[in-house]
């Protein structure tokens, strides 16, 4: 999926080649994913569409359930898993999940937008952050948008401030 998000090209790696598969996975591993941060006791109560997910599910078990049921559409509709169909296949497929054309069969109070939107956010999120976190390996997003970001040693660069980074 995140390859498809971020496609590689000339001017950048793939999102899995970016790292935004690790990042997610390390994400979904620790306190994010496991919700620890968050309450997560009922009762659940519809939220507003600015509220996000009002449930139960941790971002591990969207993330379980989402892919699961992602695979039982493809594997209804393609006769293959979601990783296996051809990249317009893959494409065809997000554009129904993001449009509303597909609907998986997921969790009551757990939509398939919400589960679209969860892996775009984290995938972006893994884009641009920093390399410490298994994403953004060589600082693509950084060159693209001209950001220097948090590099671990500085001062070959110091005298660099006002220009853009090398």
């Amino acid at each position: 999926i995140v390859d498809r998000f971020i496609p590689g090209d000339h001017l950048s790696p793939s999102g899995k080649d970016s790292g935004c598969a690790v990042f997610i996975d390390r994400q979904l591993a620790g306190t994010f994913g496991q919700a620890s941060r968050l309450y997560m006791k009922g009762p659940f109560a519809p939220g507003l569409p600015t509220q996000g997910y009002q449930g139960d599910l941790t971002p591990a078990g969207r993330y379980r359930l989402g892919l699961r049921a992602l695979n039982d559409y493809t594997n209804t509709t393609y006769k293959k898993d979601f990783r296996a169909l051809a990249p317009e296949q893959q494409d065809t497929v997000l554009a129904g999940l993001d449009g509303g054309k597909i609907t998986l069969k997921l969790k009551p109070g757990f939509s398939t937008k919400e589960f679209f939107e969860l892996v775009l956010q984290n995938t972006m999120e893994g884009f641009f952050a920093g390399p410490l976190y298994g994403a953004n390996k060589v600082m693509p997003s950084w060159r693209l948008t001209g950001t220097r970001g948090g590099r671990s040693d500085y001062r070959t660069n110091r005298h660099l401030h006002h220009k853009p980074p090398p």
